[in-house]
């Protein structure tokens, strides 16, 4: 039904109710003539009275009573489902869909997850991690997490802190095998490289040199499509891995693994929340979306400054030494 026809009998129940055209008017925002017309124009569209009309009053036809009756429950519905909408636009609570990247990224979404839903415990989360990229409206998001560049042109991205891929390994490792001076000391270790869950394809090492990102491919001792079980293969001494920050940082600031090949840190890439619009954005996502930014964004819990690297990569050396 168009919009103008639900204002026109919206008016028409109006009317009836206030008992004049004119009040029915006042109430809904609209000039006197409008709403007369509105109704003259529902009345030539149905091809009946609704309504008979005096200066001072108005009363009901008879197929104007059926009409009322009939529409009323309609009008009622639709008032419900009018206060609903707003409703959950200004309240915060309901359910909030979340999508992020599956790769260690639980870790960094519970913490903000679990305050936001402490402050407002009507929320029901509803998340989904996964490396592939779905479709924002079938799915129905409310916000996404994204490493890299937008999965859609239609939606609003802020870069919350730079993904830093770092290149480490366990002490052990690093007592067993030796630490790799240059890139091209890479073929002669044992290096783990990350099948992409969605593709299935082995991506390559993104190394900066000289100040251009360059890609290398290395005969892989471990390949794997999930990003957990390389951290262990790297924590246990197996392989020597490049992780991104949001799987390292915490380990390199205990010792549990040292950062090597700093000058080849990159930063190419960022970890970005994502959502539909700006405009009529419900409270809950609105809400979720503002704590996260201030939360996460260049949050130094995730990024490691070159400073704290050269001194892990430092305490590494010294270990190894035995100084």
């Amino acid at each position: 039904m168009p919009i103008n026809e639900l204002r026109a009998i919206a008016t028409f129940a109006k009317a009836v109710e206030l008992g004049s055209l004119r009040q029915a008017a006042l109430s809904q925002g609209v000039s006197p003539q409008a709403a007369s017309q509105a109704v003259a124009h529902l009345e030539q569209h149905l091809g009946v009275r609704l309504l008979h009309r005096t200066t001072r009053s108005l009363a009901l036809t008879e197929e104007g009573q059926r009409f009322l009756q009939d529409t009323q429950p309609a009008l009622a519905a639709l008032d419900r489902a009018l206060n609903l909408a707003r409703d959950s636009r200004e309240g915060i609570a309901g359910p909030l869909r979340i999508v992020g990247p599956k790769s260690c990224f639980a870790p960094v979404l519970m913490p903000l997850l679990d305050e936001f839903c402490r402050l407002h415990p009507g929320i029901v989360p509803d998340v989904r991690l996964d490396d592939g990229i779905g479709n924002w409206v079938l799915d129905r998001v409310d916000a996404g997490f994204r490493i890299g560049a937008s999965p859609d042109e239609s939606v609003i991205g802020r870069r919350l802190f730079p993904v830093q891929l770092i290149v480490c390994a366990a002490p052990q490792y690093l007592q067993r095998h030796g630490v790799p001076r240059s890139l091209d000391e890479l073929a002669a270790h044992r290096c783990s490289m990350f099948r992409h869950a969605a593709t299935d394809t082995v991506m390559p090492w993104y190394l900066p040199v000289d100040g251009e990102l360059t890609h290398r491919y290395l005969q892989p001792a471990l390949s794997t499509n999930d990003a957990e079980l390389e951290l262990h293969a790297v924590l246990a001494g197996q392989v020597l891995g490049q992780l991104s920050n949001i799987c390292a940082a915490a380990h390199i600031r205990a010792g549990r693994l040292v950062p090597v090949l700093l000058e080849h840190v990159s930063e190419h890439i960022g970890l970005h929340v994502y959502y539909g619009s700006r405009d009529a954005l419900p409270r809950r996502v609105r809400a979720f979306i503002d704590l996260a930014v201030q939360r996460l964004q260049d949050c130094p819990d995730y990024l490691l400054t070159m400073e704290e690297l050269e001194r892990a990569a430092a305490a590494g050396a010294a270990a190894l030494s035995g100084g």
